[in-house]
């Protein structure tokens, strides 16, 4: 099936059969200047980003997969739809309105990326519109442990500026919290696992959360300034990962939540990324107060991905928008709270460019 608008097309097909026995599409967004997205309704996965190099060469910036098979298989979160609730809540649990709830235990005693199924393990409903799809998604009251039956909608939209926009909706009909993000791996060399640490890298925040031994923020809100998590100006991602610091020593790597300028307040600037070989260029702006900067640190070769590739350490890095990690737990936090009656809306923009 195809849909068009004159500029930009969505083009749908069969990807596979899930062990239960449901069958997941495939569906790809194609713009008039040859850029191609293709997302996948299980588990709402980026699954290939076609993007031009200085030369006009089109390459797969993401990591992924060829078939459905290697995203029903255990694997890092490569390029899904993350909730309801994006990275670590400590323990598993949280205070909400007096009642504590308990979450699925899935990295040590926290709980991470949504539980044990989360929203990355759905096969959502899908609906194609003239430039996107749009994904939807009933979360029942009590799935992994969180209250409120939730309604989701996620967006997908290619723009004729080469912009890959999401757009994150959801209600509840009780107190809740929410927290969204996506979760792809970019390597702008579009090798597909060649190691990142020549790629530059801007991220707008004079702030980042530390974080404990178990990855959980600490609570504090730490002024970068002379520290290796300072990237206000553009710097290579190898530049100082691998500095005596504690917080790099604990994560091996970034893996850390910096805390944006622009604080949510509205759709700005959050980091861009440069890869000086292909010339490539990736700006992420959202609305979200945090952003997640992730250099691939458990990537093990123990992933064979596209084309038989196998993604090993740093093979990759990730930028992912969102609320702080364990902010349920942190009332000096942003809020994740989403209340009866009210709406959440969250968009975030990767848009790509070359020099």
């Amino acid at each position: 099936m195809k849909t068009s608008n004159m500029l930009t097309r969505v083009e749908k097909k069969f990807f596979g059969t899930l062990p239960s026995g449901e069958s997941a599409n495939l569906y790809t967004l194609k713009n008039s200047h040859g850029m191609e997205v293709s997302i996948t309704n299980f588990g709402g996965r980026i699954v290939s980003i076609y993007a031009p190099d200085r030369k006009g060469k089109f390459e797969d910036v993401v990591l992924g997969f060829d078939s459905l098979e290697g995203y029903c298989q255990k694997n890092p979160y490569l390029g899904a739809l993350i909730g309801r609730y994006a990275n670590r809540i400590a323990n598993a649990e949280f205070k909400l309105n007096g009642v504590t709830y308990r979450l699925a235990r899935n990295n040590g005693k926290n709980s991470l990326h949504g539980g044990l199924k989360g929203f990355d393990k759905i096969l959502w409903s899908a609906k194609e519109l003239s430039n996107g799809i749009e994904l939807s998604y009933l979360s029942p009251d009590g799935e992994e442990g969180y209250p409120g039956n939730l309604s989701v909608i996620v967006t997908y939209t290619l723009t004729e500026a080469n912009e890959l926009r999401i757009d994150y909706e959801a209600m509840t009909d009780k107190d809740t919290v929410v927290n969204f993000t996506n979760h792809s791996y970019f390597d702008l060399t579009g090798r597909g696992g060649g190691h990142i640490l020549d790629h530059e890298v801007t991220i707008l925040a004079d702030r980042f959360t530390p974080v404990n031994e178990n990855l959980i923020p600490t609570g504090e809100l730490r002024n970068v300034q002379d520290t290796p998590f300072d990237f206000r100006k553009p710097m290579r991602i190898g530049a100082r990962i691998d500095e005596p610091d504690p917080q790099l020593q604990i994560c091996h790597g970034y893996d850390h939540n910096f805390v944006l300028n622009s604080g949510g307040r509205s759709l700005a600037l959050a980091a861009r990324v440069h890869e000086p070989l292909s010339g490539r260029i990736l700006e992420v702006s959202t609305t979200e107060p945090g952003m997640q900067f992730y250099t691939g640190n458990h990537l093990d070769g123990s992933v064979k991905g596209k084309r038989g590739v196998v993604y090993g350490f740093r093979a990759a890095f990730c930028l992912e928008t969102q609320h702080f990690p364990d902010s349920p737990n942190k009332p000096n936090f942003p809020s994740t709270d989403l209340k009866l009656g009210e709406r959440f809306r969250s968009t975030t923009i990767f848009k790509f460019a070359t020099d």
